[in-house]
């Protein structure tokens, strides 16, 4: 026989993940893009970098809409902020751990029956009809409206904020859609809407995107909690 049997060079699974990101923070040396990122936004960066393997598209599209949109966003992960998803992929993928030991409900009703309802009736999608009727339920609660799919669900999300009379420090945005239609568009519009308003938002600029990027955002900012003692909701700035 001459094909001969091989065993992966690495065979833990922590030092594969050690090794992953050892060789990220080695090579984005070789990126001056990096310098536009702050040490907690560059930890988003290369989770990202480790899900995908891509180093530009990351550190050219990732858009954070201010300096203090990482930490404002652990804020409301702390006091308890109900995560509001477009595809169960990323409920199924946001770590059990972090969303008992935050207190935080990760919802998705794209598939409940009022959603294919109202999306028929509507004459839109059901990831549309979803996120309104989540806003409309959790309305009271800090809200983190995350997205890796469809690009109809940042329309729906911003425009029932606005009708409902949001609060913007009581909201962010994490839109990672992938896609052709209609995803770099709502970017823009979500970035606009940040803009005007003040919202915390992360957002992947133009095509590129996808659920586990959601995923991996949300696992860092919440690995990037550090003023928290179990007792008080939050003890940073």
């Amino acid at each position: 026989m001459d094909f001969k049997l091989k065993e992966p060079p690495v065979n833990i699974g922590a030092d594969i993940s050690v090794k992953s990101f050892e060789t990220i923070s080695k090579e984005l040396k070789n990126y001056p893009q990096r310098a536009k990122f702050n040490s907690e936004e560059l930890e988003v960066a290369s989770r990202l970098i480790h899900t995908t393997s891509c180093f530009e598209q990351v550190l050219d599209n990732l858009w954070f809409s201010s300096k203090d949109t990482i930490s404002n966003i652990q804020k409301l992960l702390l006091d308890e902020a109900v995560i509001v998803l477009d595809v169960n992929m990323i409920k199924s993928g946001i770590s059990e751990f972090y969303l008992k030991k935050y207190g935080n409900e990760a919802v998705c009703y794209v598939n409940e029956p009022f959603a294919f309802e109202r999306a028929e009736k509507d004459g839109t999608t059901r990831s549309y009809a979803a996120v309104v009727e989540a806003v409309k339920r959790h309305k009271d609660r800090p809200l983190i409206l995350a997205c890796g799919n469809a690009p109809t669900f940042i329309y729906a999300a911003i425009n029932t904020l606005i009708k409902e009379g949001f609060d913007p420090k009581r909201v962010a945005l994490l839109l990672f859609p992938v896609g052709f239609v209609n995803v770099v568009e709502s970017k823009e519009y979500a970035m606009d809407f940040s803009k005007y308003f003040g919202v915390s938002s992360i957002v992947m600029k133009g095509r590129f995107g996808g659920s586990p990027q959601v995923v991996a955002t949300l696992h860092a900012i919440y690995k990037l909690i550090k003023d928290y003692d179990g007792t008080e909701k939050y003890n940073g700035k």
